[in-house]
């Protein structure tokens, strides 16, 4: 039987994780930075229907910008972020505090709290506009428990229907948000709670001032997830408002699918992708910055 050479085994040692990194490194040259390369190629195009190569520069994001709509959901996506984020990571910390307490049903409480999560929004986004919708649900049993005079009318009124969106989906999301800041509570050692109660610091205050600080890493990644999360928005709207009533719950991704399918104009909608990739590069940029300069160190 004949042995392979000893540089040989290492040869094929050293290459087989680069083998098995492979595939999902041509999904991503492939299937992401392709896809962006090519949507930005069209934006500065005069395509329709099909892909044009009649270069027209940034007439599309000029377009882009000028369209009221447009204007519109960027609005909506704004007050969205600032509610969902905000909502979701303070309901999350404190539903990871309360859990992190050694409460009985420990498990129970953190499957129950992540279900959510895991739920297709297109399934309970329905529910919720069930629940939602003046004479159903909220409405309806407030009147059954004798509160005839109850209005609950927010997903039908265009200046409330955004904070329906905002309800419905932090519902989703914190439970995401409790389980990775639970993670990040049960990393803190024990002893600075022992420290800290054998100088009389209230347990808000080493929350505040220490616990915290000491979770910056996982508050980092919970933000940036959140903030993918508020860009790519399209389900819950679809799901619960359809955009209405009117455009009143108009968002950037609602716009895109809208004028890429319903409108043929991928042009106009590869220009508002490409703008929409901007806050994530943005989120994404400093973030791989910080990890890789904690790897080197």
């Amino acid at each position: 039987m004949r042995h392979r050479h000893p540089r040989a085994r290492t040869f094929a040692k050293q290459a087989t994780p680069f083998a098995a990194l492979l595939p999902m490194a041509l999904t991503v040259i492939v299937g992401y930075l392709g896809t962006v390369l090519w949507s930005l190629r069209i934006s500065l195009t005069n395509s329709r229907s099909f892909p044009s190569d009649t270069f027209v520069g940034m007439a599309q994001y000029t377009r882009l910008f000028e369209n009221e709509r447009w204007l519109l959901s960027l609005n909506n996506l704004a007050l969205y972020g600032v509610l969902f984020i905000g909502a979701c990571l303070v309901i999350g910390f404190l539903l990871a505090v309360f859990i992190d307490q050694n409460v009985t049903g420990e498990g129970v409480l953190r499957t129950i709290f992540l279900y959510p999560y895991a739920m297709s929004f297109v399934a309970t986004g329905l529910v919720w506009q069930w629940m939602l919708t003046p004479g159903n649900g909220i409405e309806q049993a407030a009147h059954q428990f004798g509160f005839a005079g109850f209005s609950f009318d927010w997903i039908v009124d265009q200046d409330m229907v955004m904070y329906t969106v905002v309800i419905a989906t932090v519902w989703q999301a914190s439970g995401l948000v409790m389980a990775m800041m639970l993670a990040g509570l049960r990393g803190i050692d024990g002893e600075i709670w022992k420290a800290a109660r054998l100088d009389g610091i209230p347990a808000w205050r080493v929350y505040l001032s220490i616990v915290l600080p000491m979770m910056w890493p996982t508050i980092a990644t919970v933000l940036l997830l959140l903030t993918t999360a508020v860009v790519k928005l399209f389900d819950a709207v679809v799901a619960m408002t359809q955009g209405g009533p009117g455009t009143a719950s108009e968002v950037p991704a609602k716009f895109i699918m809208d004028h890429l399918f319903g409108r043929a104009n991928i042009a106009l909608a590869s220009a508002g992708a490409v703008v929409l990739l901007v806050p994530v590069l943005a989120m994404l940029a400093p973030y791989a910055y910080a990890r890789s300069r904690k790897g080197r160190a």
